[in-house]
């Protein structure tokens, strides 16, 4: 579909245990994850506005299409990881789009990760059933 013949933008997102690398090509707001078209990709509708708000915030919506390969995680940590890489690859079209971005978030790492599960007990703080006798 795209060549790299073709200039782009590019960010590489990240949000628990996702990693999005996320090509921004000048275009008509074409959304492509993995080869499969964003509604074919994401089921819910909140993940798909996940993954334009960016846009959205700097009022570049239908400007660029996305092309990107995100894996790891489940689909809410890949939204938030190509809304990352997204952000990242719009600093790079124009560093006018910082104050917004910040502003809203968008540029910071989401550090919320799941915790180790501890010895001796069933999760990360789930302790085994306690019995009397």
């Amino acid at each position: 579909m795209y060549t790299s013949a073709k200039p782009y933008f590019y960010g590489t997102g990240r949000r628990k245990k996702s990693v999005a690398r996320v090509r921004l090509y000048p275009g008509t707001g074409k959304i492509t994850i993995n080869d499969r078209d964003i509604d074919d990709y994401f089921g819910l509708d909140t993940l798909k506005l996940i993954v334009n708000q960016p846009f959205g915030v700097t009022g570049t919506t239908g400007k660029f299409d996305i092309v990107c390969r995100v894996h790891g995680g489940g689909f809410s940590g890949q939204a938030g990881a190509i809304r990352h890489g997204v952000a990242r690859a719009l600093l790079s079209v124009d560093e006018a789009y910082r104050i917004p971005l910040k502003k809203a978030g968008f540029l910071t790492r989401d550090p919320r990760m799941k915790e180790r599960k501890k010895y001796g007990l069933k999760g990360a703080r789930r302790a085994p059933q306690f019995s009397k006798r």
